[in-house]
Order: C-alpha cells, then sequence, then structure tokens
C-alpha cells in the first residue's frame, strides 16, 4: 500500500505538472494521436472492469485491474509522451503536445477516483491539486467521460513491448539509458508492424534512437531487437 500511495503521489505530480505552466486540459477531445487515444481506450476498459467487479463487492478484483493499468501507465506510458508533453524544443505541433498532456491529466483523474478506496490519502493529496473538494465525495468514474475518445489499446501494449526490449539491450550492454542507437532493427510480429508505425516518432525520441529505425514484421510471436549499434553516452551536467 505505501509503495503504491508513494507512486501514485510521484507520477501524477509529473503528470500534472507537464507543459511548463500549461493550463491542465481534461478534454477529452483534445487527446488525437493514436498513443494516447490507446491508453485513453486502455483506462475505459478499466473504468468498466472495476466498477463491475466493485459492484459485485469483490474489491479485490477492482484494486488488482487499477493498480495493474497504473504501473504500465507509470512505466511505459509516461516515459514515452514525456518529450512530447513539455515539447522543450518544438518538436511537435501544439495540438500534438496537448494531446500528450489530456491523456495524462484524464488518466490521473480517473485512476485517483480508482484508488480512492484503497489508498484514500494519497488519491485525497492528489485531488487537493487541481480540484475543490474531496476525493471522497467525488463521482466515480465512468466510461461515459471518455467515450468520444476512439482508441485502440493494442497501440499502446505494442509500444510498451518494443520499449522494454529496446531498453534491456542497453542494460544488457551496461550502459546508460540516454546512450544513442545510431541505428536500430526491430522484428515484430506482423501483425504489430502497423501499430508500433503510430508510435514510433514517440519510441524513437525516448529510446534516443538517431540513425535508421527499422520495424519489419518476423514470424515469431514476440518482439526482438535483431540488429543495433549504440553510440557515446552523453556527459553527464556538472553538478552546481
Amino acid at each position: 500500500g505505501r509503495r503504491l500511495a508513494i507512486k501514485l503521489l510521484n507520477a501524477s505530480k509529473f503528470a500534472l505538472t507537464m507543459g511548463q505552466g500549461a493550463d491542465l486540459d481534461l478534454n477529452p477531445l483534445n487527446v488525437t494521436e493514436d498513443l494516447d487515444r490507446s491508453v485513453v481506450a486502455q483506462l475505459r476498459e478499466v473504468i468498466e472492469q472495476a466498477t463491475d467487479a466493485m459492484d459485485n463487492y469483490n474489491h479485490t478484483r477492482a484494486l488488482e485491474v487499477t493498480e495493474t493499468f497504473f504501473w504500465t501507465f507509470c512505466d511505459d506510458y509516461l516515459e514515452l509522451v514525456k518529450e512530447r508533453a513539455y515539447n522543450r524544443d518544438g518538436k511537435w505541433t501544439p495540438a500534438q503536445a496537448m494531446s500528450a498532456r489530456s491523456a495524462l491529466a484524464i488518466v490521473v483523474d480517473n485512476v485517483v477516483r480508482l484508488f480512492a478506496p484503497f489508498i484514500p490519502f494519497a488519491a485525497e493529496e492528489v485531488w487537493s491539486w487541481y480540484r475543490p473538494g474531496s476525493v471522497h465525495n467525488a463521482l466515480w468514474p465512468t466510461t461515459l467521460d471518455v467515450q468520444d475518445v476512439d482508441g485502440n489499446p493494442a497501440v499502446m501494449e505494442a509500444a510498451s513491448e518494443a520499449l522494454i526490449k529496446m531498453r534491456r539491450v542497453k542494460s544488457e550492454a551496461k550502459v546508460s539509458p540516454r546512450t544513442p542507437f545510431l541505428h536500430v532493427t526491430l522484428e515484430v510480429p506482423a501483425v504489430m508492424v502497423d501499430l508500433l508505425e503510430l508510435s514510433r516518432d514517440d519510441l524513437a525520441l525516448v529510446t534516443h534512437v538517431e540513425g535508421e529505425f527499422i520495424i519489419r514484421p518476423s514470424a515469431e510471436e514476440a518482439v526482438s531487437v535483431v540488429d543495433f549499434e549504440l553510440g557515446e553516452a552523453p556527459a553527464r551536467k556538472p553538478r552546481k
């Protein structure tokens, strides 16, 4: 419980403060990018499953489905979109950056209510950062809140799998996560090729792909990094 509460506090602060002072946006209509629509589609499934579990007094199941989604959201989605959400160098259009920020805020706004019965103090603290009143008096999330976001959950699932495999390459090479790929080739199940193309730019940026990034079909059922070259890790900035 304590680990989950701390993660909710830290991840929510991170998600809600992206955008360098931009207004918090909870409008689902601003979620326009495929990867962002995908995570909101996953959220919709979680709301449905958690609500069904609570209605049937299966509190353990409600917590389980919410927590499973939340950890993937923190470990993968947050990492994938943070550069686009910040958009420090203007690489992305304002609409693309807003799409990420809106999706982040929408997920936090719903997850904090789903977690409220289980980690009440952490949920209340997060709620107080951006909404008046108490989370414990707020309406339980419904799928109607995000029904306008038409997304495919498989886009996020594919991006997560590719991200994990690309991280593992650097981990096994014992180099910094910021070490660039000078080039990299992924072989993926044929059904995943088009899905990964929808998150290619976010994936390339977060894994620091500087050269050719090839995604090609394979007869295998899992994602594999079959060819790559790593560059030099950027020098650490001296502490002031």
